[in-house]
């Protein structure tokens, strides 16, 4: 299997200010809502799927699929300008028996949902068409992620719109380890994703075997 490395480079945050996205009370039309109820307490996030349908329907196939439930969040890589931004990182990892098969991407200057504050985005190995089942949450702009002349970026999708102080707690958390670009951010203790829940429409399993429950102890 190619190499999967699932890689965001970390480089200095930005210090622009973002403008915090709006906090919804209800679905909008295009929007799906999604609860990931982590170790530390629930994140809400809200998927764009008028502006970002690909990417958005593979995070929801994740969701219905289960592939979520019992992943944890593993990375905390904080700006050393400002400890306090950054992103963290979560999802499966590099368990193959819980990914779907990849999706093209679609880039910031295809969509316009920039990296801002809050924002949803899918992690993504070497390749920019290789984007799965790990995604990130940032805290602070994020700029350079945006795709730009000769280089893709990575595909924003959504915001978070209930849940940042949990985000935030475990940008905080102690991390060491890692390898590259990943050194000294692997969450020593990472939070559990419990389990992430679809809070509008009906949910839509894939036909995909989950051969990760094989493995579940009974």
């Amino acid at each position: 299997m190619k190499r999967f490395s699932l890689l965001l480079a970390l480089v200095a945050i930005c210090p622009a200010t973002a403008q915090a996205p709006g906090r919804q009370t209800g679905p909008r039309p295009g929007i799906v809502r999604v609860r990931l109820d982590t170790g530390l307490g629930p994140i809400m996030v809200a998927l764009d799927m008028r502006r970002a349908p690909k990417t958005s329907a593979n995070f929801l196939a994740y969701v219905d699929d289960g592939r979520f439930d019992g992943t944890v969040f593993y990375r905390a890589a904080r700006s050393k300008a400002d400890p306090k931004r950054g992103f963290i990182q979560g999802g499966i990892r590099q368990d193959a028996k819980r990914i779907l098969p990849s999706f093209p991407l679609e880039p910031t200057t295809k969509t316009g949902i920039r990296h801002l504050d809050a924002t949803i985005s899918m992690a993504r190995g070497d390749s920019p068409d290789s984007a799965g089942g790990n995604f990130v949450l940032t805290v602070g702009p994020t700029p350079q992620m945006d795709a730009r002349p000769g280089y893709p970026g990575y595909a924003a999708f959504g915001h978070v719109v209930a849940g940042m102080e949990t985000v935030k707690r475990i940008l905080a958390m102690p991390s060491g380890g890692g390898m590259d670009a990943m050194k000294g951010q692997m969450i020593l203790r990472p939070i559990p994703i419990v389990r992430a829940v679809r809070l509008d429409g009906k949910p839509q399993p894939t036909s995909h075997p989950r051969v990760w429950k094989l493995f579940e102890r009974r």
